[in-house]
Protein backbone atom coordinates (compact mmCIF):
# COMPACT_ATOMS: atom_id res chain seq x y z
CA UNK A 1 0.00 0.00 0.00
CA UNK A 2 1.28 3.51 -0.90
CA UNK A 3 0.15 6.86 0.35
CA UNK A 4 0.87 9.67 -1.27
CA UNK A 5 1.27 13.40 -0.19
CA UNK A 6 1.52 16.55 -1.93
CA UNK A 7 4.55 18.06 -2.86
CA UNK A 8 4.06 21.63 -3.96
CA UNK A 9 0.69 23.78 -3.66
CA UNK A 10 -1.10 24.46 -7.42
CA UNK A 11 -4.47 26.16 -8.36
CA UNK A 12 -6.46 22.73 -7.61
CA UNK A 13 -5.85 22.26 -4.01
CA UNK A 14 -8.14 25.15 -3.32
CA UNK A 15 -10.87 22.34 -2.70
CA UNK A 16 -8.14 21.06 -0.01
CA UNK A 17 -7.65 24.21 1.60
CA UNK A 18 -11.62 24.22 1.90
CA UNK A 19 -11.62 20.81 3.47
CA UNK A 20 -9.42 21.92 6.59
CA UNK A 21 -10.79 25.24 7.01
CA UNK A 22 -13.03 23.68 10.03
CA UNK A 23 -9.74 23.16 11.68
CA UNK A 24 -8.67 26.53 11.13
CA UNK A 25 -11.47 28.32 12.06
CA UNK A 26 -11.96 25.66 15.69
CA UNK A 27 -7.78 27.29 16.42
CA UNK A 28 -8.93 30.64 15.81
CA UNK A 29 -12.06 30.80 17.83
CA UNK A 30 -10.33 28.60 20.54
CA UNK A 31 -7.88 31.50 20.66
CA UNK A 32 -10.42 33.94 21.00
CA UNK A 33 -11.66 32.30 24.02
CA UNK A 34 -8.39 32.38 25.84
CA UNK A 35 -7.89 35.66 25.15
CA UNK A 36 -11.70 36.79 26.57
CA UNK A 37 -11.05 34.50 29.55
CA UNK A 38 -8.12 36.63 30.67
CA UNK A 39 -10.36 39.28 31.76
CA UNK A 40 -12.87 37.36 33.42
CA UNK A 41 -13.41 38.06 37.10
CA UNK A 42 -13.25 34.57 38.12
CA UNK A 43 -13.52 32.46 41.33
CA UNK A 44 -11.56 33.58 44.34
CA UNK A 45 -11.06 31.23 47.20
CA UNK A 46 -10.99 32.29 50.85
CA UNK A 47 -7.59 31.69 52.26
CA UNK A 48 -6.01 31.92 55.92
CA UNK A 49 -3.46 35.01 56.56
CA UNK A 50 -0.81 32.97 58.39
CA UNK A 51 -1.39 30.48 55.25
CA UNK A 52 2.79 30.25 55.02
CA UNK A 53 2.86 29.10 51.64
CA UNK A 54 0.75 32.22 50.21
CA UNK A 55 3.20 34.39 51.77
CA UNK A 56 6.57 34.32 49.35
CA UNK A 57 7.39 38.29 48.11
CA UNK A 58 5.37 39.71 44.90
CA UNK A 59 8.05 39.84 41.82
CA UNK A 60 7.46 43.34 39.72
CA UNK A 61 9.77 41.44 36.87
CA UNK A 62 9.84 37.27 36.10
CA UNK A 63 12.29 35.34 34.15
CA UNK A 64 9.97 34.70 31.44
CA UNK A 65 7.80 37.35 30.60
CA UNK A 66 4.38 36.42 27.87
CA UNK A 67 6.00 38.10 25.25
CA UNK A 68 9.26 35.52 25.44
CA UNK A 69 6.74 32.86 26.71
CA UNK A 70 4.88 33.11 23.28
CA UNK A 71 8.51 33.65 20.83
CA UNK A 72 9.53 30.28 22.95
CA UNK A 73 6.44 28.20 22.12
CA UNK A 74 5.25 29.49 19.53
CA UNK A 75 7.96 31.14 17.11
CA UNK A 76 10.41 29.27 17.94
CA UNK A 77 8.87 25.39 17.13
CA UNK A 78 7.41 27.13 13.90
CA UNK A 79 11.13 27.69 12.92
CA UNK A 80 12.38 24.58 13.86
CA UNK A 81 9.51 22.58 12.02
CA UNK A 82 10.30 25.34 9.08
CA UNK A 83 14.37 24.11 9.08
CA UNK A 84 13.40 20.77 9.63
CA UNK A 85 11.12 20.34 6.75
CA UNK A 86 13.81 21.73 4.31
CA UNK A 87 16.24 19.18 5.64
CA UNK A 88 14.37 16.44 4.99
CA UNK A 89 10.75 15.78 3.11
CA UNK A 90 10.75 19.42 1.62
CA UNK A 91 6.57 19.55 1.45
CA UNK A 92 4.78 22.56 1.85
CA UNK A 93 1.81 19.38 2.80
CA UNK A 94 3.90 18.40 6.35
CA UNK A 95 4.50 22.48 6.50
CA UNK A 96 0.74 23.11 6.54
CA UNK A 97 -0.15 19.78 8.94
CA UNK A 98 3.00 20.94 11.50
CA UNK A 99 1.53 24.50 11.67
CA UNK A 100 -1.71 24.13 12.03
CA UNK A 101 -0.86 21.05 14.49
CA UNK A 102 1.18 23.73 16.64
CA UNK A 103 -1.42 26.48 16.61
CA UNK A 104 -4.18 23.88 17.56
CA UNK A 105 -2.29 22.50 20.50
CA UNK A 106 -1.36 25.71 21.94
CA UNK A 107 -5.47 26.57 21.41
CA UNK A 108 -6.59 23.68 22.99
CA UNK A 109 -4.07 24.23 25.86
CA UNK A 110 -4.56 27.78 26.80
CA UNK A 111 -8.54 27.81 26.72
CA UNK A 112 -8.86 24.31 28.97
CA UNK A 113 -6.15 26.39 31.31
CA UNK A 114 -7.99 30.06 31.65
CA UNK A 115 -11.47 27.82 32.20
CA UNK A 116 -9.50 26.07 34.84
CA UNK A 117 -7.45 28.87 36.10
CA UNK A 118 -10.97 31.00 36.58
CA UNK A 119 -13.16 28.56 38.25
CA UNK A 120 -10.57 27.15 40.70
CA UNK A 121 -9.51 30.87 42.04
CA UNK A 122 -6.40 29.37 43.69
CA UNK A 123 -4.23 32.13 45.44
CA UNK A 124 -0.60 32.56 43.99
CA UNK A 125 2.31 31.81 46.54
CA UNK A 126 3.07 35.39 46.77
CA UNK A 127 -0.44 36.61 47.15
CA UNK A 128 -0.13 38.22 50.75
CA UNK A 129 2.25 40.45 49.05
CA UNK A 130 -0.47 41.02 46.37
CA UNK A 131 -3.39 41.30 48.81
CA UNK A 132 -1.68 43.96 51.61
CA UNK A 133 -3.99 43.08 54.24
CA UNK A 134 -4.25 45.59 57.07
CA UNK A 135 -1.21 45.49 59.05
CA UNK A 136 -2.36 43.17 62.42
CA UNK A 137 -4.99 41.75 61.02
CA UNK A 138 -6.04 37.85 61.43
CA UNK A 139 -8.34 35.51 60.70
CA UNK A 140 -11.92 34.89 62.44
CA UNK A 141 -11.90 32.25 64.94
CA UNK A 142 -13.79 29.58 63.19
CA UNK A 143 -13.14 30.56 59.38
CA UNK A 144 -10.77 31.97 56.55
CA UNK A 145 -10.51 35.29 55.01
CA UNK A 146 -12.22 37.05 52.40
CA UNK A 147 -10.02 38.83 49.65
CA UNK A 148 -12.17 41.66 50.57
CA UNK A 149 -10.05 42.67 53.14
CA UNK A 150 -7.33 43.21 50.83
CA UNK A 151 -6.21 46.32 50.09
CA UNK A 152 -4.30 46.00 46.58
CA UNK A 153 -5.06 49.09 44.39
CA UNK A 154 -4.35 47.32 41.15
CA UNK A 155 -7.41 45.20 40.17
CA UNK A 156 -5.37 43.22 37.27
CA UNK A 157 -2.92 42.46 40.19
CA UNK A 158 -5.22 40.85 42.53
CA UNK A 159 -7.65 39.18 39.81
CA UNK A 160 -4.09 37.53 39.04
CA UNK A 161 -3.81 36.62 42.47
CA UNK A 162 -6.29 33.88 42.18
CA UNK A 163 -5.19 32.11 39.09
CA UNK A 164 -2.37 30.13 40.62
CA UNK A 165 -3.61 26.67 39.53
CA UNK A 166 -2.56 25.24 37.18
CA UNK A 167 0.37 27.15 35.43
CA UNK A 168 0.00 28.34 32.34
CA UNK A 169 3.49 28.90 31.11
CA UNK A 170 4.28 25.14 31.84
CA UNK A 171 1.43 24.18 29.96
CA UNK A 172 2.52 26.42 26.95
CA UNK A 173 5.75 25.63 26.71
CA UNK A 174 5.08 22.12 27.41
CA UNK A 175 2.16 22.50 24.68
CA UNK A 176 4.43 24.63 21.90
CA UNK A 177 8.08 22.68 22.37
CA UNK A 178 6.34 19.24 23.57
CA UNK A 179 4.77 19.42 20.06
CA UNK A 180 8.34 20.33 18.55
CA UNK A 181 9.19 17.23 20.20
CA UNK A 182 7.00 15.06 19.03
CA UNK A 183 7.28 16.36 15.22
CA UNK A 184 11.15 15.76 15.70
CA UNK A 185 10.84 12.10 16.90
CA UNK A 186 8.71 11.39 14.04
CA UNK A 187 10.92 12.84 11.49
CA UNK A 188 13.91 11.13 13.03
CA UNK A 189 12.14 7.65 13.64
CA UNK A 190 12.94 7.79 16.93
CA UNK A 191 11.07 4.31 17.66
CA UNK A 192 12.39 2.41 15.36
CA UNK A 193 13.71 -0.35 17.55
CA UNK A 194 17.33 0.41 16.98
CA UNK A 195 18.78 2.61 19.55
CA UNK A 196 19.91 6.37 19.06
CA UNK A 197 21.51 8.24 21.60
CA UNK A 198 22.08 10.94 19.66
CA UNK A 199 18.56 11.16 17.92
CA UNK A 200 16.68 10.79 22.06
CA UNK A 201 19.09 13.61 23.08
CA UNK A 202 17.54 16.09 20.28
CA UNK A 203 13.95 14.92 20.56
CA UNK A 204 14.28 15.61 23.91
CA UNK A 205 15.15 18.73 24.03
CA UNK A 206 12.12 20.65 23.43
CA UNK A 207 10.97 19.24 27.12
CA UNK A 208 13.79 20.60 28.81
CA UNK A 209 13.45 24.11 27.66
CA UNK A 210 10.00 24.23 28.55
CA UNK A 211 11.29 22.39 32.11
CA UNK A 212 13.02 25.30 32.60
CA UNK A 213 10.25 27.83 31.85
CA UNK A 214 7.99 25.73 34.34
CA UNK A 215 10.95 25.81 37.23
CA UNK A 216 11.17 29.66 36.13
CA UNK A 217 7.58 30.05 37.55
CA UNK A 218 8.84 28.44 41.01
CA UNK A 219 11.60 31.37 41.59
CA UNK A 220 9.21 33.82 40.54
CA UNK A 221 6.91 32.99 43.05
CA UNK A 222 4.42 32.86 40.78
CA UNK A 223 2.70 28.87 41.24
CA UNK A 224 3.24 25.89 43.67
CA UNK A 225 5.25 23.12 42.33
CA UNK A 226 1.94 20.87 41.81
CA UNK A 227 0.87 23.25 39.39
CA UNK A 228 3.82 23.68 37.54
CA UNK A 229 3.19 19.58 37.14
CA UNK A 230 0.04 19.59 36.24
CA UNK A 231 0.50 22.32 33.95
CA UNK A 232 3.20 20.04 31.99
CA UNK A 233 1.03 17.52 32.24
CA UNK A 234 -1.80 19.39 30.69
CA UNK A 235 0.13 21.00 27.79
CA UNK A 236 2.40 17.54 26.93
CA UNK A 237 -0.94 16.01 26.36
CA UNK A 238 -3.03 18.54 24.42
CA UNK A 239 0.73 18.33 22.44
CA UNK A 240 0.45 14.60 21.73
CA UNK A 241 -3.46 15.09 21.34
CA UNK A 242 -3.01 17.57 18.35
CA UNK A 243 0.16 16.08 16.85
CA UNK A 244 -1.57 12.58 16.71
CA UNK A 245 -4.29 14.30 14.44
CA UNK A 246 -2.30 14.79 11.48
CA UNK A 247 0.62 12.37 11.79
CA UNK A 248 1.17 8.81 12.03
CA UNK A 249 2.26 6.88 15.27
CA UNK A 250 5.68 7.81 16.17
CA UNK A 251 6.18 3.86 15.76
CA UNK A 252 5.38 3.84 12.15
CA UNK A 253 7.47 3.41 9.83
CA UNK A 254 6.27 6.44 7.78
CA UNK A 255 6.22 8.61 10.97
CA UNK A 256 8.36 10.98 9.14
CA UNK A 257 5.40 11.66 6.30
CA UNK A 258 2.15 13.69 7.62
CA UNK A 259 -1.58 11.67 7.37
CA UNK A 260 -2.61 12.13 3.49
CA UNK A 261 -5.13 14.78 2.45
CA UNK A 262 -8.68 14.17 2.72
CA UNK A 263 -9.70 14.63 -0.31
CA UNK A 264 -8.45 14.23 -3.88
CA UNK A 265 -6.95 17.27 -5.64
CA UNK A 266 -8.42 16.22 -9.00
CA UNK A 267 -8.56 13.35 -11.36
CA UNK A 268 -5.03 13.49 -12.57
CA UNK A 269 -3.19 13.54 -9.49
CA UNK A 270 0.71 12.58 -10.88
CA UNK A 271 1.00 16.34 -10.50
CA UNK A 272 0.28 16.68 -7.21
CA UNK A 273 1.42 13.80 -5.21
CA UNK A 274 4.74 12.20 -4.62
CA UNK A 275 4.05 8.35 -3.76
CA UNK A 276 5.54 6.88 -0.53
CA UNK A 277 5.44 3.46 0.14
CA UNK A 278 5.62 1.28 2.91
CA UNK A 279 8.98 -0.67 3.46
CA UNK A 280 8.75 -4.04 1.41
CA UNK A 281 8.72 -7.22 2.83
CA UNK A 282 10.25 -10.28 2.11
CA UNK A 283 7.76 -12.84 0.72
CA UNK A 284 8.25 -16.96 0.42
CA UNK A 285 7.16 -18.08 -3.19
CA UNK A 286 5.22 -21.34 -3.17
CA UNK A 287 7.37 -24.65 -3.66
CA UNK A 288 8.19 -25.30 -7.47
CA UNK A 289 6.01 -27.53 -9.52
CA UNK A 290 6.97 -31.19 -10.34
CA UNK A 291 9.27 -31.51 -13.78
CA UNK A 292 10.90 -28.18 -12.68
CA UNK A 293 13.86 -27.29 -11.05
CA UNK A 294 13.79 -27.32 -7.63
CA UNK A 295 15.39 -24.64 -5.03
CA UNK A 296 15.72 -24.54 -1.27
CA UNK A 297 14.23 -21.34 -1.32
CA UNK A 298 12.78 -18.46 -3.33
CA UNK A 299 12.33 -15.01 -1.74
CA UNK A 300 10.78 -11.74 -3.69
CA UNK A 301 10.86 -8.31 -3.18
CA UNK A 302 7.44 -7.07 -3.74
CA UNK A 303 7.14 -3.73 -6.38
CA UNK A 304 8.46 -0.68 -4.70
CA UNK A 305 7.35 2.75 -6.60
CA UNK A 306 10.28 4.92 -7.16
CA UNK A 307 9.28 8.69 -5.57
CA UNK A 308 8.67 10.59 -8.66
CA UNK A 309 8.80 14.26 -8.64
CA UNK A 310 6.14 16.33 -10.91
CA UNK A 311 5.82 14.88 -14.36
CA UNK A 312 3.83 15.15 -17.61
CA UNK A 313 0.63 13.55 -17.81
CA UNK A 314 0.34 10.71 -19.55
CA UNK A 315 3.78 8.98 -18.44
CA UNK A 316 3.50 5.47 -17.27
CA UNK A 317 4.93 5.08 -13.39
CA UNK A 318 8.56 3.22 -13.05
CA UNK A 319 8.64 0.42 -11.02
CA UNK A 320 11.78 -1.48 -9.96
CA UNK A 321 11.61 -5.28 -10.92
CA UNK A 322 11.07 -8.04 -9.20
CA UNK A 323 14.27 -9.24 -8.18
CA UNK A 324 14.24 -13.35 -7.32
CA UNK A 325 16.78 -15.32 -5.90
CA UNK A 326 16.88 -18.92 -6.71
CA UNK A 327 19.64 -21.46 -5.05
CA UNK A 328 19.35 -24.31 -8.12
CA UNK A 329 23.37 -25.11 -6.88
CA UNK A 330 21.14 -28.98 -6.41
CA UNK A 331 18.80 -29.72 -9.57
CA UNK A 332 19.03 -33.41 -10.48
CA UNK A 333 21.05 -34.33 -13.58
CA UNK A 334 18.34 -35.59 -14.96
CA UNK A 335 17.08 -32.20 -15.68
CA UNK A 336 20.23 -30.87 -16.38
CA UNK A 337 20.54 -33.43 -19.52
CA UNK A 338 17.02 -32.58 -20.63
CA UNK A 339 18.24 -28.99 -21.07
CA UNK A 340 21.15 -29.87 -23.50
CA UNK A 341 20.73 -29.99 -26.97
CA UNK A 342 20.87 -33.33 -28.55
CA UNK A 343 23.65 -32.71 -30.60
CA UNK A 344 25.85 -32.13 -27.91
CA UNK A 345 24.99 -35.67 -25.99
CA UNK A 346 26.14 -37.37 -28.73
CA UNK A 347 29.35 -39.53 -27.82
CA UNK A 348 32.21 -39.35 -30.82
Amino acid sequence: MAFKYPITPSLHQKRLIFSYAPDWILTIVLGAIFLSLDKVDGYRRMFSLEDPSIRYPFAKHVRVPNVPLYLISILAPLCAMVITNLLTIRTWWDLHNSTLGLLLSHALTGTFTQVVKVTVGRPRPDFIDRCQPPAGLTDPAYGLTSWTVCTQTNPKILRDGFRSFFSGHSSSSFAGLGFLAFYLAGKLHLFDSRGHAGKAWLSLSPFMAAALVGISRAMDNRHHWHDIVVGSAIGTLFAYFSYRQYYPSLSSPVSHFPYAPRIKLDDDDDDDYVEHPEPPAAVERPSPSRGSAPSRRSLTTPTTPIPKARRKSGHSTLHVPCQTLVDSTHAPTAHLASATPASARQHP
